[in-house]
């Protein structure tokens, strides 16, 4: 039986869902296309339908993740602008995403990982990493594109950073205090400051 169009993009689309979510909660090479078909409650041989290797799968999972996270921002800083930035820094910064890495940004999940991942792979996270950092720049204050670029980089390093070493930690003190102290860090406009989205 012929499978429609539709349904090969709808389960395409719940392929990647499931690969993007088990890859940021187990990383790359602890995550098997047998197991991602599974899930999707797909045959194994089906895969190769929908994707040339499980390297082509990793790229196109972490761009879906990280395009999640960047309208999942952008939504925020236009609803509410530059106090959309606290929200989002407190979000990045929770017990909940420290914990949940499945669910959270697949920078920080996979980020350690990717170094050692083939060109496709780095490639991806090189394009949606550009991505988030110009929905941030986007809503930083000032006329200096080049400055708000700069400040974008050093705020996502520092939200990345902190959720690396809290999760090494676990639900440790220390973890808990990692978080607060970067979270207290963290240089933010004030909220009544004009933005050059």
């Amino acid at each position: 039986m012929k499978v429609s169009r539709q349904q090969m993009a709808a389960n395409r689309e719940r392929l990647l869902d499931i690969a993007s979510r088990l890859f940021r909660e187990r990383g790359f090479d602890n995550v098997s296309v047998a197991e991602i078909m599974q899930q999707a409650g797909l045959t194994h041989g089906g895969f190769y339908g929908h994707f040339a290797s499980k390297e082509a799968l990793a790229a196109e999972a972490a761009t879906h993740a990280l395009l999640q996270t960047a309208n999942r921002w952008r939504a925020t800083l236009e609803r509410s602008g530059t106090a959309g930035l606290e929200r989002i820094v407190d979000a990045y910064l929770s017990q909940q995403h420290r914990d949940l890495p499945g669910a959270g940004c697949a920078i920080a999940a996979l980020g350690p990982e990717v170094a050692r991942q083939a060109d496709p792979v780095r490639h991806a996270f090189a394009m949606e990493l550009e991505s988030l950092v110009g929905v941030l720049s986007g809503f930083l204050p000032g006329a200096d594109t080049s400055a708000r670029r700069k400040r974008a980089l050093a705020l996502m390093a520092q939200l990345v950073g902190a959720i690396v070493l809290a999760r090494a930690f676990g639900s440790s003190d220390l973890s808990s205090e990692i978080l607060d102290v970067v979270r207290a860090a963290v240089v933010l406009p004030d909220a009544a400051a004009t933005t050059t989205a």
